[in-house]
C-alpha cells in the first residue's frame, strides 16, 4: 500500500514562511519523480515543484519562482516545500505526488497524492 502522508500545513501572515513535509511509504521511490500541488476553493488543482528523485533536479511553477524551494531526503523518503514570503494567494490545499514518468508537472501523470494540507495565508 502506497502511502503519502503531507504535514506542516496551518495558518500563517502574509510574508511568513511554513515547510510543508511529504513522507513516502509502501515502495521504493527511486524511479520516480515527487511534485507538490495546490486546489484553492472553486480553482482547478495547479502544479507548484517538482523534484526528480535520483539527480535532483527540480522545476518550479513560474508563480512561486524566488520563493518556494522542492527538496528531497532520500535516506528518509521523505519531500520538503519551503514556502518564504508567503502571499494569500497561495493560499491552498497543498498535496504531494508520486509519478512514475521522468517528471510530476501534470496532474493527468501522477499516479499517486498525498491526502492533502491546508495552507491559509492571512493579509
Amino acid at each position: 500500500q502506497v502511502q503519502l502522508v503531507e504535514s506542516g500545513g496551518g495558518l500563517v501572515q502574509a510574508g511568513g514562511s511554513l515547510r510543508l513535509s511529504c513522507a513516502a511509504s509502501g515502495r521504493t521511490f527511486s524511479n520516480y519523480a515527487m511534485g507538490w500541488f495546490r486546489q484553492a476553493p472553486g480553482k482547478v488543482r495547479e502544479f507548484v515543484a517538482d523534484i526528480t528523485w535520483i539527480s535532483g533536479s527540480t522545476y518550479r511553477a513560474d508563480s512561486v519562482k524566488g520563493r518556494f524551494t522542492i527538496s528531497r531526503d532520500n535516506s528518509k523518503n521523505t519531500v520538503y516545500l519551503q514556502m518564504n514570503s508567503l502571499k494569500p494567494e497561495d493560499t491552498a490545499v497543498y498535496y504531494c505526488a508520486a509519478a512514475r514518468s521522468r517528471r510530476a508537472t501534470m496532474a493527468s501523470e501522477i499516479d499517486y497524492w498525498g491526502q492533502g494540507t491546508q495552507v491559509t495565508v492571512s493579509s
